[in-house]
């Protein structure tokens, strides 16, 4: 059994890709989910959730927070053990925003602090785990370690690089009103793209590491993409439109993740008067360095 009976979680959110960085770069966001998993005396698991998606995840041990937890106990090698889960979501689910990875993380976090010294788990291991869930590790590499994160795989295990974004960082997100599938919009995506376009981006995707966390007087050409942002503008017109908006004000813009959020990678926080925010949220965000944390009782 768990040598814990209790482990509170802090994840938050992230945007992935940002621009041209597809599969490989991520910031972690001042926007919070908050998990309380504890093991309990009872045939099964049991969910309750306040905030973003209350009444519509599930309630039972399919919920991904439970999935993640699980499959953690068994990567320990420790038995299952029934589970009360207790959600308060702040993250916009299916938005870009990284909601599916803070989730994994959580359940994987907390499964770990329940385990303690008793099953230990290393980061590695928990970045693989929540890999696993997510298909790639932009996201849970950002949630899980904070800041600004390179991710990479090799020879079937996810690895990330942690680094410090600059303090004059101001993103600025645009919650889209609607949601969007990660599988729609890949789906959008060619198998091949010309030379040229993925040299153009292997480029910006250097650049935008050094400008992220030397030179963000770099990052609106650091934030130029090819490979991925113009294939999917007709899944989210007003998304595309928005970025555009902002990029021709001079203002580093990208589609946050799979979309539909924009994020604007601002230096003060401020977007242009003429700005058409229509079927958007404007959420100034600081960037969080902290990551994933839990404490236990």
């Amino acid at each position: 059994m768990p040598a814990r009976a209790t482990a509170r979680v802090r994840v938050p959110a992230t945007s992935a890709n940002l621009g041209p960085g597809f599969d490989t770069l991520g910031l972690a966001l001042g926007l919070w989910d908050e998990v309380e998993l504890g093991v309990v005396d009872a045939p099964s698991c049991t969910v309750d959730v306040e905030g973003e998606g209350a009444g519509r995840v599930p309630r039972d041990g399919r919920h991904l927070v439970l999935r993640a937890a699980h499959a953690t106990f068994d990567r320990a090698g420790a038995p299952r053990a029934s589970l009360h889960l207790r959600c308060r979501n702040a993250i916009p689910h299916s938005r870009g925003l990284g909601s599916s990875a803070a989730a994994a993380v959580a359940g994987i976090v907390a499964a770990r602090a329940l385990l303690a010294d008793t099953h230990p788990l290393d980061d590695a291991a928990v970045l693989d785990l929540a890999a696993g869930f997510d298909g790639h590790a932009d996201n849970v590499a950002a949630c899980l370690f904070g800041g600004l994160v390179v991710s990479w795989g090799h020879e079937g295990s996810w690895h990330a690089a942690h680094l410090t974004p600059h303090p004059a960082l101001r993103p600025v997100a645009l919650v889209a009103d609607r949601s969007s599938s990660t599988e729609a919009t890949r789906g959008l995506l060619p198998d091949r793209v010309p030379h040229a376009d993925a040299a153009f981006t292997a480029a910006r995707s250097a650049l935008m590491v050094h400008a992220l966390t030397c030179e963000p007087e770099l990052l609106l050409a650091a934030t130029e993409d090819r490979l991925h942002q113009p294939y999917r503008r007709p899944a989210y017109p007003e998304t595309a439109s928005a970025v555009d908006h902002l990029r021709a004000a001079g203002i580093p813009a990208v589609v946050s993740g799979a979309g539909p959020t924009v994020l604007a990678l601002t230096l003060d926080g401020r977007l242009p008067d003429d700005l058409d925010t229509t079927g958007f949220a404007v959420r100034p965000l600081a960037v969080d360095t902290e990551g994933a944390r839990v404490e236990t009782r």
